[in-house]
C-alpha cells in the first residue's frame, strides 16, 4: 500500500475529521478531562437546588450526570463539537426560583414545565425556525439576555450563600456576616474572582478559578465542622452511604416508579394544573429563548476553530441544534433540568481541541461521578456554590457588558431595565419580557419601526399578553 493510499484510508476512517481540523488526539483527550473537572460542580450544585423543592438529592445527582453522559455523546458524535452539556446554571435557578417557588408548582409540574420548553426548541430546531430567529434576533438583544442571565446567577449565589438576604423593609438587606458558613462564602466568591482575573501563561488558574474557589470553601468548612463549629450551613459529607446510583427511581418519570406524592393518581392533577396557570406559558417561552441563546453564545465562542460556522459566522449544519435539542427532551423525564452548552466549554479550544472527543470523554467521566455521590455531595452546600455561581454570573455579566453599544440609547436602557426587573423580582423571564419591550418601544419613539423585524413584534407582543393575563389571574384569586 503506497502513501497515498495509506493518506486515502486515514481520511475515510477518521470519523471526527482530526486531519482536516489539525487535532491532536493527545490534547483531544486532555481537554476532555480538564473540561469534565471545571464543570463537574454543576452535579452537586443542581441536586442541591432541586431538591429545595422537594426532589430527591442523590437521584437529580445520578440524574444530572446521566444526562451530561447522554447530551456530551450527542455533541460530540452528531455534531463533532468539543462541547459539553449538562442541566443549565441560570436556566434551573430561574426554573426553582422564578418558576416553582413564585408560583407555587410541584417539582412534577416544574418537569411538565421543561419537557414543554424542551419540546417547542426540538420543534423549531427540526425545522427552519430556530436558524431564521437566530439570525433575525439583533446580536444586541442577545448580548443583553446573556447580560440579565449573569445577573440573575450571581443574585441566587448571594442568596443562596447568606451575603444577602431578603428584608420586609428594603426587599433584600445585606447580612450581618455572624454565620461561619456566610464569611466562607464571601471569602469564596471573592477568592473565584480573583483566580479568574489573575493572568497565566497557560491559564491554569482562571480556567480552575471555580473548583478552586469551592475546593478551598469546603476545606474551610469542614475544618471549621472538626473543631465544633455549630452552623447546619457549613459543608458537610458523609462518606458511608449513598454509593453507586440511588435514588433515580425516586425523580424518574415524575418519580412513577416509587409512585411520589402519588404521581400515578394525581398525574391529571399536574396536567391541569400546568395548563391552567399563565406562568407556565411565560415559563415555557423565556426557558426556550434563554436556552436558545445561550447555546449560539457558546458555539459563537468557539465555532470558527471547530469548522461549525460558515463564512458568513452562522450555524453550518442543522446538526448542532438536534445535538442541543434532543437531550433537552430527555432530562426532565430522567428527573433533572434543562440543558445547555456550558460556556467552560471554550477552555477546550483554548488548550487545542477541534473535534467531538473531549465531549465523548467528559461524558464518560460524568457516567464514572454518577456512582460516586458521596464525594461530591459536600460541593452541594449553598456556602459551596456560591463562589460558583457569583464567578460565572460575573463573567457573562462583564463579558457582556462591555460587548454592548451604550452610545445607542435602546440598548442602554434595555439593558439597564432588564437587570433591575431581574435582581428586583427574582426572575429571569420578568427581566428579559421588559427589556425586549422596553427595546421595541424605543425604536418606535425614535422613528426606526421598519428597522424591527416582524418577529420581534411578535416576542414583544406575546410578553405584554403574559404580563397582563397574569395580573388578571392574580387579581381574581385575590
Amino acid at each position: 500500500m503506497n502513501e497515498e493510499t495509506k493518506t486515502e484510508t486515514k481520511k475515510r476512517f477518521d470519523f471526527f475529521s482530526m486531519q482536516k481540523r489539525g487535532a491532536s488526539l493527545q490534547k483531544e483527550l486532555l481537554a476532555g478531562v480538564i473540561i469534565f473537572l471545571v464543570t463537574c460542580y454543576i452535579l452537586p450544585t443542581n441536586s442541591g437546588l432541586l431538591a429545595s423543592i422537594g426532589m430527591d438529592a442523590a437521584g437529580v445527582y445520578a440524574s444530572t450526570a446521566l444526562i451530561a453522559l447522554i447530551a456530551s455523546f450527542s455533541f460530540g458524535l452528531l455534531a463533532n463539537a468539543p462541547l459539553v452539556v449538562c442541566a443549565g446554571m441560570g436556566l434551573n435557578n430561574m426554573l426553582v426560583a422564578s418558576v416553582l417557588q413564585t408560583a407555587g408548582f410541584t417539582w412534577q409540574e416544574g418537569m411538565v414545565i421543561v419537557f414543554l420548553s424542551a419540546l417547542l426548541l426540538f420543534v423549531l430546531s427540526i425545522t427552519p425556525a430556530r436558524k431564521k430567529i437566530l439570525e433575525v434576533f439583533p446580536d444586541e438583544l442577545k448580548k443583553i439576555v446573556s447580560l440579565g442571565l449573569g445577573a440573575f446567577i450571581a443574585f441566587i449565589g448571594l442568596l443562596n450563600g447568606g451575603i444577602v438576604r431578603s428584608d420586609p423593609n428594603s426587599v433584600v438587606a445585606l447580612t450581618d456576616f455572624t454565620s461561619p458558613a456566610t464569611i466562607i462564602a464571601t471569602l469564596g466568591a471573592i477568592l473565584g474572582i480573583v483566580l479568574m482575573l489573575i493572568k497565566t501563561k497557560k491559564g491554569y488558574l482562571s480556567n480552575f478559578a471555580i473548583p478552586l474557589a469551592m475546593i478551598f470553601v469546603v476545606v474551610v468548612g469542614l475544618i471549621l465542622r472538626a473543631c465544633g463549629v455549630d452552623d447546619p450551613n457549613l459543608p458537610n459529607a458523609d462518606l458511608t452511604r449513598g454509593w453507586g446510583i440511588s435514588g433515580l427511581e425516586k425523580v424518574f418519570c415524575l418519580g412513577v416508579i416509587s409512585n411520589e406524592n402519588d404521581i400515578v393518581n394525581n398525574f391529571g392533577n399536574v396536567l391541569g394544573n400546568v395548563f391552567s396557570s399563565p406562568i407556565t406559558y411565560v415559563a415555557i417561552f423565556t426557558l426556550t429563548f434563554a436556552n436558545m441563546f445561550n447555546v449560539a453564545a457558546a458555539v459563537m465562542a468557539v465555532g470558527r476553530e471547530c469548522d461549525l460556522l460558515n463564512e458568513n459566522g452562522e450555524v453550518a449544519s442543522r446538526r448542532l441544534f438536534l445535538s442541543d435539542s434532543i437531550p433537552g427532551l430527555v432530562a426532565p423525564v430522567i428527573g433533572t433540568s434543562t440543558t445547555t452548552v456550558f460556556g467552560e466549554s471554550s477552555i477546550a479550544v483554548k488548550i487545542g481541541a477541534r473535534t467531538g472527543i473531549p465531549a465523548l470523554v467528559a461524558g464518560l467521566l460524568f457516567l464514572f461521578a454518577s456512582f460516586a455521590y458521596p464525594l461530591f455531595e459536600v460541593f452541594s452546600y449553598g456556602s459551596v456554590t456560591c463562589c460558583a455561581l457569583v464567578t460565572i454570573g460575573a463573567l457573562i455579566f462583564t463579558e457582556n457588558l462591555k460587548a454592548l453599544d451604550w452610545k445607542a440609547p435602546e440598548l442602554g436602557f434595555s439593558a439597564f431595565i432588564t437587570v433591575l426587573i431581574v435582581i428586583g423580582t427574582n426572575s429571569l423571564a420578568n427581566g428579559l419580557g421588559f427589556g425586549i419591550i422596553f427595546y421595541v418601544l424605543i425604536r418606535l419613539i425614535k422613528g426606526e419601526a421598519k428597522k424591527i423585524n416582524w418577529l420581534l413584534y411578535l416576542v414583544a407582543a406575546l410578553f405584554l399578553a403574559s404580563f397582563a393575563i397574569s395580573g388578571i389571574s392574580k387579581a381574581i384569586a385575590s
